[in-house]
């Protein structure tokens, strides 16, 4: 790339991620399908991911808004896609995410789970007789409206048979064979999760039928979404849409070719940005923001150091690379937070923050506690950090 390019500093980058992300009050939407959209999906490996959020994004938070859309209007769907992560993302979108990565990530899992089935399950298993079990699963499942998987597996007995997972080691399992089947076909489309039983942090999720996303053509599915990511997280480097996508070098640089994407000259080197998009845009409102373990906007890219201190990957990271709850101010990892068993949020700069930071954190962290009421939220990824101001 030429030296001729637009040079998008790492404070400009941070001065869009207020208004684009919905994390300045100002910009905070009425609905979480505005949220979804704003964000290109909400993680939802964690259940109390998607409500955490969301919330941080509205205007006026509740667990009643964002069960509105996942369980009520069905407007969010839930898919295991890009980097094989769950997102919760608009009924619109869906189609795209499911062409550009969920497809190809489904076969994945059925090639893996038919070798585990074959090498590992104490039962005769192959491709016929799982094809069976799921003919099977799905018609317990109509009948029943909605059921969990051990509802559906006192109909489909093959479910409870198991699988020996890790065979000698110290973490060796034999989980039943029925929560990875039925798994299997929620990642193919015919299953969607239902209202947890239980609170909203609970994972016991019954099952229901769901009407076949619409296919698209995988390169247009592919442009498109890489399209309404750059709109959201650029500007950015390949390397990062790659990394968010989960995509092989080659679809990354066709789908930035194919939308047009205009390049850029960034602190890690070139970057893209969708076309139009490289003019410097004046600092807004300032915003605090407590976000939670795996959020999206903490998650947006593979080189974070604009906006994360390396110093502070430490405490914000457990072992898997997961990033754990953390505190904003103006497009910065400033901190962490946590909830004890009181149900106090506490939170903890790494950083000289200032008084003004202080006080917007403090008020952020009021609004985050007011709305969980009796609510505990622990993530499912613990942090250093987390744990320790837990405790």
């Amino acid at each position: 790339m030429s030296d001729s390019l637009p040079r998008i500093t790492p404070a400009q980058r941070r001065a869009r991620l207020g208004p684009r992300h919905l994390l300045a009050p100002s910009a905070r939407a009425a609905v979480v399908e505005a949220v979804a959209d704003a964000v290109v999906g909400l993680h939802a490996t964690d259940p109390a991911t998607v409500y955490l959020s969301a919330c941080a994004r509205l205007r006026e938070p509740g667990a009643g808004e964002v069960e509105r859309a996942l369980y009520e209007d069905v407007s969010l769907v839930k898919l295991l896609s890009m980097r094989r992560t769950i997102f919760a993302v608009t009924t619109e979108l869906a189609p795209v995410v499911g062409s550009s990565t969920a497809r190809v990530i489904a076969a994945r899992e059925r090639a893996t789970l038919l070798k585990h089935l074959r090498e590992r399950a104490e039962e005769h298993w192959d491709e016929a007789r799982l094809a069976e079990v799921e003919k099977a699963v799905l018609a317990a499942v109509a009948g029943r409206g909605e059921a969990t998987t051990a509802e559906v597996a006192e109909d489909v007995p093959a479910l409870r048979e198991r699988i020996v997972m890790a065979p000698g080691k110290p973490y060796a399992a034999r989980p039943t064979v029925g929560s990875r089947v039925l798994r299997l076909l929620a990642s193919d489309g015919h299953l969607r999760r239902c209202r947890p039983r239980g609170s909203w942090t609970s994972s016991l999720y019954p099952w229901a039928l769901v009407p076949p996303l619409p296919d698209l053509p995988v390169r247009e599915a592919k442009a498109e979404l890489a399209r309404r990511w750059l709109a959201a997280y650029g500007p950015a480097t390949e390397a990062d849409l790659k990394w968010w996508t989960g995509w092989t070098v080659t679809d990354t640089r066709r789908a930035l070719a194919d939308i047009g994407a205009e390049g850029v000259a960034l602190a890690e080197g070139p970057g893209y940005v969708v076309a139009g998009d490289g003019e410097p845009v004046a600092d807004g409102e300032p915003w605090a923001a407590l976000l939670p373990g795996l959020d999206p906007t903490a998650m947006g890219w593979q080189a974070r150091d604009w906006y994360l201190d390396p110093d502070h990957v430490k405490p914000l990271f457990d072992g898997s690379g997961n990033i754990g709850p953390t505190v904003w101010w103006n497009g910065r990892v400033v901190g962490g937070w946590a909830q004890r068993a009181s149900g106090e949020v506490v939170w903890r700069p790494l950083t000289d923050v200032g008084r003004e930071a202080a006080a917007a954190v403090e008020a952020e962290a009021a609004r985050l506690s007011g709305w969980l009421g009796e609510v505990r939220v622990t993530p499912r990824f613990r942090t250093p950090l987390e744990r320790e101001l837990a405790a």
